[in-house]
């Protein structure tokens, strides 16, 4: 164990706590809602002076300045946890293991891996957190450090990092200034983009708040010191202004829970630091209680043990991150697999939020010690109400539950239009019931073209609808995970007491491939908490073709099954099972199949349904979902005039519903 260093009793304002903050937080860190934080930080054990040791030398020997993808990701995050972990608790080790970290970090000749013109260095990712991690580590190591570490850090944080975050910024401002952004060639990177439409593209993605954050801090650390730190703020707080756009009045975000975290929370950061230092108050930038309620919306608590993916995986460009059951989302495109919901905690404590106080304390998990610095127990929480149990977000994606806990049900239902990290997956579902994803959307899907995985962004890969086999419009990888030109929109919404009604259409992403598409609708009615219907429309002005709908298994564990039969096809995973049948206005066939990939990378089945070969398809799918041994009820769908009626009984529900056409054609339920 490490000495530990006399904590000094001053008062202190620093960038995001003050020396009176450190009782609340270090009881954080012991609390049980951040014993994942806690056994990455605490200092107070034999394996973390083993990781501290492994740290060490990876800085001393293994690091590889041409290496900016994993070994500065590394270096960063290493300085900053040392850093934080020494003004914690004041160990002497994580002192030692900070500064060698400061010193290395600076080290670097170019602080990130692309350029501007080939000569000037943008900041994406690396830079600005290295200016991030380099400003908290000059904030929390303070007397620490000596004056010439001070000065040198300093120097490497404006002329290495606020440099860089800045070209990027004014590039995506301007993006008819830039001369070209490309790879450093001298650089470790194995990935082949076309860069030249990045500071385009960019600039409504979650890698436009990265630099405003990371260049923010800078101005704010070194603001009345350096003669551009006002310049630099200037464009942060401009960039930051412009960006909030990519939030929806309502705080939903398009790219997903995961860069829902990443991206509010650089922009809450950079916003509290602003405000603690200079007084500016930018923190109500977006809606930030309504930001959280989105996450709330896009928890989807599962059960059963976590999910370590196979070393065989472990790859760049693929996610690799263990699937937690008990913090699972709706994870619509490369949304990642875990809710990080750190910034409630910020939410609850600035907007006085009892419900964000809520999510802080019961909602996901919290993976940053931001959160940690951040939640206050002494504030109010407030369960979430009926009003937050079916959500049509203002990204048009609807989230229909009984509950937040692992056994309630949730139908997800992807609408909207297109966006960085997105799939081809307009009109797809996910469907959880009794603690299991019954009907799945891919995880971990590939961000190169180059990679096997990145099959798992097509429509095929999703509880979603083929037209002769083809999907609609996605683009081709070469430029990124940008965004296609595919739109759905949602074209009817009811809600009841115990079941809620969506239809979508996605006729445009479909025509874009197939131009004699005409219509591509589907109706989901979800009657709660266990019984869903399906009702999928596909015309054709042409020839007359077969139409498939596929309904993903998760399998990720290997204990996802799937049977066809007649007409039927049914999903077991170890806690409960999903039963459907099948009808049509035409003929009918269902089969099970498996993505192509290779083994190595997972088994992925489906079951098929396929509508023989017509002008019109009209196919209504009837599942319920039932717990691990019980029994499903009998219910039945049959054609009703021009709709269809669903009759019977699951789980001691009697069910008699009929889906009619409206004047507008749109399908309409009426409970009887």
């Amino acid at each position: 164990m490490n000495a530990t260093a006399p904590v000094k009793t001053g008062f202190r304002r620093g960038l995001l706590f003050d020396t009176g903050d450190l009782p609340r937080i270090r009881a954080n860190l012991r609390a049980a809602r951040f014993n994942t934080l806690w056994r990455e930080m605490s200092t107070m054990d034999q394996a973390t002076d083993s990781n501290a040791a492994a740290e060490t030398a990876f800085l001393e020997k293994e690091m590889r300045f041409t290496n900016h993808v994993s070994h500065m990701v590394r270096a960063n995050a290493v300085l900053e946890r040392a850093a934080f972990n020494y003004a914690m608790h004041g160990d002497t080790g994580q002192l030692a293991l900070a500064r060698l970290a400061l010193r290395r970090v600076c080290d670097y000749p170019k602080w990130d891996l692309f350029l501007e013109g080939g000569r000037s260095v943008i900041g994406l990712q690396r830079a600005p957190e290295a200016s991030i991690a380099v400003a908290c580590a000059l904030d929390w190591l303070g007397e620490a450090l000596t004056p010439e570490e001070i000065a040198r850090a300093e120097q490497c944080l404006a002329d290495k990092g606020a440099a860089a975050c800045y070209t990027t910024l004014y590039g995506m401002k301007y993006p008819d200034r830039v001369q070209g952004w490309t790879v450093d060639p001298e650089e470790e990177y194995t990935a082949k983009f076309d860069l030249a439409r990045w500071p385009v593209i960019l600039n409504s993605t979650n890698l436009k708040t990265v630099p405003i954050a990371g260049l923010g801090i800078a101005a704010c650390w070194l603001h009345g010191r350096h003669p551009q730190a006002a310049q630099w703020l200037a464009l942060a707080r401009s960039s930051a202004r412009a960006f909030v756009e990519m939030f929806h009045p309502d705080g939903s975000y398009d790219e997903g829970p995961m860069y829902w975290s990443y991206t509010a929370s650089h922009l809450a950061f950079f916003a509290e630091i602003l405000h603690r230092t200079l007084g500016v108050d930018d923190r109500a930038l977006i809606n930030y209680p309504g930001t959280i309620r989105y996450a709330l919306a896009m928890s989807l608590p599962t059960a059963g043990r976590p999910v370590v993916p196979p070393a065989s995986q472990r790859r760049a460009h693929v996610p690799y991150a263990v699937l937690e059951p008990a913090h699972d989302i709706v994870n619509f495109g490369d949304s990642g697999v875990n809710l990080d919901t750190s910034l409630a905690a910020w939410v609850a404590r600035v907007h006085r939020d009892p419900l964000a106080q809520h999510v802080a304390q019961q909602v996901g998990v919290i993976k940053s010690h931001w959160g940690a610095i951040w939640y206050d127990p002494e504030l109010p929480a407030a369960a979430p109400g009926a009003d937050q149990l079916d959500r049509r977000l203002d990204n048009e994606w609807v989230v229909a539950r009984t509950g937040w806990a692992a056994a309630d049900g949730v139908l997800a239902f992807r609408s909207g239009g297109p966006c960085n990290h997105e799939h081809a997956d307009r009109n797809s579902i996910i469907f959880k019931a009794y603690g299991e994803r019954l009907l799945h959307d891919p995880l971990r899907a590939g961000y190169s073209p180059m990679l096997e995985r990145w099959k798992l962004r097509q429509t095929g890969a999703h509880t979603a609808v083929l037209v002769d086999g083809k999907g609609h419009q996605y683009h081709d990888g070469r430029e990124g995970t940008n965004a296609s030109w595919a739109w759905a929109r949602i074209i009817a919404w009811q809600t009841g007491r115990d079941w809620v009604a969506v239809t979508s259409d996605a006729t445009e992403a479909y025509a874009l491939v197939q131009k004699d598409i005409t219509r591509v609708w589907r109706t989901a009615l979800f009657l709660k908490p266990d019984v869903l219907v399906l009702l999928d429309q596909v015309r054709l002005a042409g020839a007359a073709r077969p139409v498939q709908l596929r309904y993903q298994v998760y399998n990720d564990d290997r204990a996802g099954r799937v049977v066809a039969g007649e007409n039927s096809f049914g999903i077991t995973r170890p806690a409960a099972t999903l039963s459907a049948i099948v009808r049509a206005t035409g003929s009918l066939s269902v089969r099970t199949g498996q993505l192509d990939l290779p083994a190595d990378e997972g088994v992925f089945p489906f079951a098929e349904v396929e509508s023989a070969a017509a002008t019109e398809h009209e196919v209504l799918t009837l599942a319920t979902a039932q717990v691990a041994g019980g029994e499903h009820g009998r219910l039945a769908a049959v054609r009703d005039g021009e709709g269809w009626r669903i009759q019977g009984a699951h789980n001691g529900r009697k069910y008699d519903v009929r889906l009619r056409p409206g004047a507008d054609g749109i399908p309409t339920p009426v409970m009887g």
